[in-house]
């Protein structure tokens, strides 16, 4: 079962919502406001910190450069580091605060610091969070891929895909030209004025077609 770690200054009402679902520890932490103690899928010790924010708090800590630190010491400390700004209201309409700089630290914890973000609305929704992400590490994982595999090209596709390769030569030219020829060897083959038989090849396709076949590979 994971452990979940909570700094001793957080709102007594969102401790009470964890210590429902959780084992936790109250303690005064130097970094971070809460520590999931758990296992990644090789048994290996993880640690999850995470920092917590509402909005104005989050404004204030950019305006005192408190933020850097505090993700420095993220990043530091932790297997896997997070973020949690807490709050419904604009961000940008809060206090008189110019959008780029907003933008620009949102971007700096995104990018230079490869902090993952987090919004919630309100305590109960952060505690719902800190929930889900404790009991993820309770589970099995099995990673989908987010891209669907693409099936092995078949030899007609492999065919066209060498052709197409040809300088000026899209789809439709590679499928005329195999028509023609039959094969790839053919047409690597052919002549300048074969190759101008075909359907809008003219002179300088064929011949850009042959120097890329018969030019010397210079390394």
């Amino acid at each position: 079962m994971t452990k979940i770690i909570i700094d001793h200054r957080e709102d007594k009402s969102l401790i009470k919502e964890l210590a429902k679902k959780h084992d936790i520890e109250i303690k005064q932490l130097i970094t971070a406001d809460y520590i999931i103690q758990g296992k990644d899928p090789e048994g290996n010790n993880l640690l999850i910190g995470i920092e917590r924010k509402t909005n104005q708090d989050f404004l204030n800590s950019i305006i005192d450069k408190r933020i850097i630190q505090q993700l420095i010491y993220l990043k530091d400390n932790f297997t896997i580091p997070l973020l949690i700004i807490e709050g419904t209201e604009n961000l940008y309409e809060i206090r008189n605060f110019h959008p780029n700089s907003i933008r620009g630290m949102l971007s700096s914890i995104a990018i230079d610091y490869q902090i993952p973000i987090l919004h919630t609305r309100n305590q109960r929704d952060t505690a719902a969070f800190i929930t889900t992400i404790a009991t993820r590490l309770e589970k099995p994982k099995k990673l989908f891929p987010l891209l669907k595999k693409r099936k092995p090209l078949t030899l007609k596709e492999q065919q066209e895909l060498i052709i197409e390769s040809f300088p000026g030569i899209g789809p439709n030219l590679a499928k005329n030209l195999l028509k023609k020829f039959r094969s790839v060897k053919k047409i690597i083959n052919a002549s300048e004025a074969s190759l101008q038989k075909v359907e809008k090849i003219g002179k300088k396709k064929s011949q850009e077609i042959k120097k890329v076949i018969g030019e010397e590979y210079i390394p």
